[in-house]
């Protein structure tokens, strides 16, 4: 039997245990978990259990030793973004590949740059958005020789709301109030520019359902440079039940709470409610020419939480984790990929042939 391949994931969080769980269940692989402390319950896995490794970030040479002496082939961050970077920095300085599913713009700049010369590759946004949406627009461009607007949404909401902010978090805080106070980039008119994060408001029904989307940070990956030339506008939008904007409008612009995002964070806790019920809702539009005829393509995923052997995994859980292991599994098991990956390098029928990226099946419309 083949030996199985070693991979570290760095963060021991809801989409840490996603992802290293998918990752031994397959028998392909080793799955390590490393953080700071241990999960409160880690899922079983027959014959493969998950294994893990207690670390502190910022004792670098301890995990740069780990991986040595461990033979660990690549390194998943699944911490928040603000710690991302240093796992890049130990990816390069040991020679592995690398994964990572942040929506940050400022570390994935920093991680493109260690990607230049580390032996391993690097594959930066490699989650739901950035990561899944961006495959799936590229996907739909075929045909197209002129293009006029590509459109991206992606939702992760609750298949119910009933507080005055229409919302409810399901997945990290960090990541939310990141998002919605960073700028963001889109096309408009060729020209890359950045604009707003809340801004763009928009009102889209996808099979049926209203919802509100505007600009946040980040959900666009490397798309924006990959179509310089090709496409005359395209952005990225965040999508939620409608009022939702007005409120994070008044909370961080008006009261100026973008300044003080730990202050935001406080403030939305105690208000808005975490949960695990929750779907995700995927959107993309494509517009433009195509064989002389002004045309459009759409494409609509709604996905739900998963249950794997005794395990519920949430949509955000599985949508974010399927699309790092589906890259984790075209560079190290299928080696498809190699250097600096772009999501937009695989195609839409390629991720879901993956045995990972086949969970997006369920939600396609």
């Amino acid at each position: 039997m083949a030996n199985k391949h070693k991979i570290l994931v760095m963060g021991a969080g809801k989409i840490g245990v996603t992802v290293a769980s998918l990752l031994a269940r397959t028998n392909d692989y080793e799955s390590y978990l490393s953080d700071i402390r241990a999960p409160h319950k880690l899922p079983e896995i027959a014959g493969n259990p998950i294994k893990f490794i207690p670390s502190d970030i910022r004792k670098t040479d301890e995990i740069k030793k780990f991986i040595l002496d461990n033979q660990i082939e690549g390194v998943i961050s699944c911490l928040p973004f603000h710690l991302t970077i240093e796992v890049a920095k130990i990816a390069a300085e040991t020679g592995i590949h690398y994964f990572d599913p942040t929506e940050d713009v400022a570390t994935t700049n920093k991680v493109y740059d260690l990607a230049k010369t580390s032996k391993g590759s690097f594959a930066p946004q490699c989650g739901l958005a950035p990561g899944f949406i961006s495959i799936a627009a590229n996907s739909l461009t075929d045909g197209f020789e002129e293009i006029d607007h590509i459109k991206m949404r992606v939702g992760a909401l609750t298949p119910n709301v009933n507080n005055n902010f229409h919302y409810a978090f399901t997945w990290s805080i960090d990541g939310v109030v990141n998002e919605y106070i960073h700028p963001c980039v889109v096309m408009q008119d060729g020209e890359r520019k950045l604009v707003p994060a809340l801004d763009g408001y928009e009102h889209l029904v996808v099979d049926n359902e209203h919802y509100e989307a505007f600009f946040t940070s980040g959900g666009v990956g490397s798309l924006v440079e990959s179509y310089a030339g090709r496409a005359k506008n395209m952005d990225y939008k965040t999508m939620r039940y409608v009022g939702h904007c007005e409120k994070m409008k008044f909370i961080l612009q008006d009261m100026n709470l973008r300044e003080d995002p730990e202050l935001a964070k406080q403030i939305l806790t105690k208000v808005i409610p975490h949960t695990d019920q929750d779907k995700v809702v995927v959107y993309v539009s494509v517009f433009g020419k195509k064989n002389g005829v002004l045309s459009e393509v759409t494409y609509t995923n709604t996905c739900y939480p998963l249950q794997v052997d005794n395990t519920l995994f949430t949509a955000i859980q599985m949508t974010t984790a399927a699309g790092i292991c589906t890259i984790v599994d075209l560079v190290v098991h299928e080696k498809k990929l190699s250097g600096l990956v772009k999501q937009e390098q695989v195609s839409l029928k390629e991720f879901l042939a993956n045995r990972f990226g086949s969970y997006y099946k369920s939600g396609e419309k």
